[in-house]
């Protein structure tokens, strides 16, 4: 069965949200439903299994959050036994789910949890233990806890799969097969995504009943709003000079990369430039990422320089342009990272930089994305580039390289401690701090060592 968008209704009463959840989105300035919201609420509020497919920044979110809470609110809180499960690929966006998710859960009268790997488990073990509702997981962990017998999902009533499609991508369908066999069969099942294509389909058949599709917008269409850009370099010189050009305006913009290397040199030198920038990528640990987030969120870092790990997991308002420093793989990667502008009906702009060599393979992914764009050589000079970027933000100085104290300031003779050892060597008479003796301390001591400058972060 299949569904279009229809004009009405336009308010989430008239959908059938309970009372307290139009409170919550009104207190969070959310009035009116989005096309996907309108199209899958009556089902899933009703219990029925939902397959929803909709472009990146739809609103897919809201579109399972508010059921979630709207149908386990009033249920009993056991130790170790959710009633509801959402499973994200990434640990971004399983954050930006659970943030989504608790002042709807909270105006229910519901406990939500987040769990995913590279943090120690103990404060998901001890939430969990001391009874959630819902629990936002990346299955990797999820399964680990499982194991453990942290968690039992035997009570589980509604499982949502969101980004159904990554999933599969990433090889994340044996786990996800394993944590879905371990849910009740009768409980409602929601799936959610940009794309239905790769293992889905298994998915769908394996474990959604009499479901019902809701599809608003085509599978590969980019976001109305966005403008695409496809910029010809003449070669790596002009590339980073564009790129600098490109990052130095007033609003949020993100660059991907491909690998994680390069996103942190490029973060560190915009920033040393007096770009203000933070990285995002797999090798960051989770208070890395977290502090790193935070930073582009609040606007003392303007720029964030991320590799697709955090294509799908960055939903920050207000990203004015997104920059593909590196061409993408393939036409979906590109389409989710572009997705992280012109998000929520905002406007936003994407600019793929291209060198010679990757022209042909550029044309064949934007076709294959249903984009039609016509290339323009440029310099980071070009009006065009200009006429993009607007008026460049202030110049922020890098924070400052600052000298560690001295290791010790000649240890020689006496066996000073930094205070003017009196060697025979050197009268090494610095204070603490200072650099010691040129020779400080050739007697019964070793040499002081001149501290190296690091930088202060």
């Amino acid at each position: 069965m299949s569904s279009t968008v229809s004009d009405v209704p336009v308010s989430f009463a008239a959908l059938g949200v309970p009372t307290p959840i139009v409170a919550a989105l009104t207190d969070g300035g959310i009035t009116a439903p989005f096309p996907i919201q309108v199209d899958t609420l009556p089902d899933t509020l009703a219990g029925r299994d939902v397959l929803g497919r909709g472009k990146t920044g739809s609103g897919k979110t809201l579109a399972f959050s508010i059921p979630l809470a709207a149908r386990l609110a009033g249920g009993k809180r056991r130790p170790r036994r959710p009633r509801g499960l959402v499973l994200s690929p990434t640990r971004e966006l399983a954050t930006q789910i659970t943030a989504t998710l608790e002042p709807l859960a909270k105006a229910s009268g519901l406990r939500v949890t987040t769990i995913f790997g590279g943090i120690s488990q103990h404060r998901q073990v001890n939430a969990l233990e001391g009874g959630v509702d819902i629990v936002v997981a990346c299955p990797g962990r999820l399964e680990d806890l499982m194991k453990q017998g942290f968690v039992n999902l035997a009570d589980i009533e509604m499982t949502v799969l969101d980004e159904a499609d990554h999933m599969a991508d990433l090889g994340f369908l044996p786990g996800v097969t394993r944590i879905l066999n371990a849910t009740p069969k009768g409980g409602q099942r929601l799936l959610f995504s940009a794309t239905l294509d790769n293992g889905v389909d298994k998915l769908v058949k394996r474990f959604l009943q009499n479901e019902v599709l809701h599809s608003v917008d085509e599978a590969t269409s980019p976001v109305a709003a966005m403008t695409h850009h496809v910029f010809d370099v003449a070669g790596v010189d002009a590339k980073k000079a564009l790129v600098r050009r490109l990052a130095s305006g007033q609003g949020r913009r993100i660059l991907f990369m491909r690998t994680k290397h390069q996103a942190r040199k490029l973060a560190r030198q915009l920033t040393e430039s007096g770009i203000p920038s933070v990285d995002l990528h797999g090798n960051l640990s989770q208070n890395a990422r977290d502090r790193n987030l935070a930073a582009f969120s609040e606007g003392s870092a303007r720029v964030l320089v991320a590799t697709d790990v955090a294509a799908r997991g960055v939903h920050v308002d207000d990203v004015e342009l997104v920059v593909h420093v590196d061409p993408p793989a393939e036409h979906k990667a590109y389409l989710h990272r572009s997705g992280r502008t012109a998000r929520a009906g905002s406007t936003g702009d994407v600019v793929t930089i291209v060198l010679p060599d990757q022209r042909k393979d550029m044309s064949a992914l934007m076709r294959k994305a249903a984009i039609t764009v016509t290339p323009v050589q440029v310099t980071a000079d070009s009006e065009s580039v200009t006429r993009l970027v607007g008026e460049p933000a202030a110049h922020v100085p890098p924070a400052p390289k600052v000298e560690k104290p001295a290791a010790g300031g000649g240890n020689g003779g006496n066996g000073g401690n930094g205070n003017g050892g009196n060697g025979n060597g050197g009268n090494g008479n610095g204070g603490p701090g200072r650099r010691p003796g040129a020779r400080g301390g050739r007697g019964r001591g070793g040499r002081g060592r001149r501290p190296r400058a690091t930088v202060n972060d």
